[in-house]
């Protein structure tokens, strides 16, 4: 090889390394961003209800409109890669990202100046239930897009790693929006609608999210090019329709058992614990620790996790991770709720979490590698949120399941199904490590 032919080789190459580096900062900031979106009112707007409800709400009402609150925004994102799937696959990964981004910054800025229920009576829970819902249509087109345009960019033997290095941002945010909502509680205190937490300083994790869903928009703009596989792609065919043709119906579905066995570990180990310890007595900033110290631990395994599945394949990794979900995610959530307390309890619960969050690492690169370039978008989109529905309603689970068993033990049961369907589903889709995704 000649010297000009390896100096025109190295800038191209150079080139290439800084697309694929940007596609996956965007990536990873996008996820950091939905996840951060999701929590919002879990952690930062739960201290806050009391301006949205009518005075002498009761617990029981509370709990419904926090519920909806949490719900519309888990049901937007299955829309949204319902309608920007689609989008994706047919007009470019980049530009359905800058829609998509640029929605949820105007949606997430708008809830920033909500009024109470004393300007607006129902009417003010009615709007930010519409809000939160129109904020998940878009976040869900985002990821939707952006995920595969990133990992359309990564080199073959690092997929594993690019997958799991997106996903770090659902611990990283988790982390990140407990110091913002602990670091505004403690500057302003929360109690009744007339406290400063509770009239406007809720605000201000919200008004944190307007400013990364914003930031999120300008990288894309200035930083993350269209992703090279699709320009290239020769079948211009896209849509929900093609998930069901004979050859991707069967990966679809499989991809969409193991999701929601996937939201149900989610959900039963990390979604609920928060409010189901505090509801057992457990101090706030015992809850918190714990919540950070799993989330921590979480995002340094997760590029480990990554690598490994490049190494032994994602069907044997996934496999044996919704083993240690069903043995020691179950199992330590069990222990911790039976020790409650004791020093096992916190122990129990940290390995509980971290086994529910160790999942995360696997599904951008397993779910990707499913479908082809012409639906790989849809296919994402819609096997990684449609399944999130039914396990989004575990609260009542939780109370069905309590006719039969206390109440307290009930995580432990949507961990245990939500492992099983993770087996069940991963357990007959051939692994797809090498595939390449010109030609999946």
């Amino acid at each position: 090889m000649s010297s000009r032919t390896r100096s025109i080789e190295r800038p191209t190459r150079s080139r290439q390394s800084k697309k694929s580096r940007n596609a996956l900062l965007g990536a990873t900031f996008g996820f950091f961003t939905d996840m951060y979106d999701i929590y919002l009112p879990v952690i930062a707007l739960a201290p806050a209800m009391v301006y949205f409800e009518p005075a002498g709400a009761s617990i029981q009402e509370t709990a419904i409109f926090a519920g909806l609150i949490f719900t519309a925004s888990i049901i937007g994102r299955p829309l949204g890669s319902l309608i920007f799937g689609p989008i994706g696959d047919r007009y470019g990964r980049r530009k359905t990202t800058l829609i998509a981004a640029a929605g949820a910054a105007i949606c997430t800025g708008s809830m920033c100046f909500m009024p109470g229920y004393e300007t607006l009576g129902m009417l003010s829970i009615v709007l930010l239930i519409a809000l939160r819902l129109l904020d998940g249509v878009f976040l869900g087109g985002e990821y939707s897009a952006a995920n595969p345009l990133a990992m359309e960019h990564a080199p073959a033997e690092r997929r594993g790693m690019y997958g799991a290095l997106i996903n770090v941002g659902f611990p990283l945010s988790l982390v990140f929006i407990t110091l913002v909502t602990m670091s505004t509680l403690a500057l302003f205190p929360a109690g009744d609608v007339t406290a400063s937490y509770s009239m406007w300083g809720w605000r201000i994790p919200f008004f944190i999210g307007f400013i990364l869903t914003s930031a999120l928009f300008f990288l894309y703009l200035r930083a993350v090019p269209e992703s090279d596989l699709w320009a290239k792609k020769k079948d211009g065919s896209a849509g929900m329709r093609n998930l069901f043709t004979r050859e991707v119906v069967r990966v679809f579905l499989l991809a969409c058992v193991t999701m929601t066995g996937v939201w149900f570990t989610m959900n039963g180990s990390i979604g609920v614990f928060a409010t189901h310890f505090k509801g057992l007595g457990v101090e706030t900033s015992t809850v918190n620790s714990i919540m950070l110290t799993a989330a921590v631990i979480s995002a340094v395994l997760f590029p480990a996790i990554g690598h490994l599945s490049q190494i032994l394949g994602r069907r044997r990794i996934i496999l044996l991770i919704g083993l240690v979900i069903l043995t020691f995610g179950a199992g330590g959530s069990l222990v911790s709720v039976a020790s409650l307390g004791a020093p096992m309890m916190s122990v129990c619960a940290v390995i509980t979490i971290v086994s529910g969050f160790s999942i995360w690492a696997t599904v951008t690169a397993y779910l990707i590698e499913l479908f082809p370039t012409r639906l790989r978008s849809t296919g994402y989109g819609v096997a990684y949120s449609l399944p999130s529905i039914i396990p989004a309603f575990y609260a009542y689970y939780m109370v069905w399941l309590s006719d039969l068993i206390p109440f307290k033990y009930t995580p432990t049961i949507i961990i245990a199904v939500g492992a099983v369907l993770i087996i069940l589903g991963s357990a007959s889709i051939r692994d797809t490590r090498h595939v390449d995704l010109a030609e999946v």
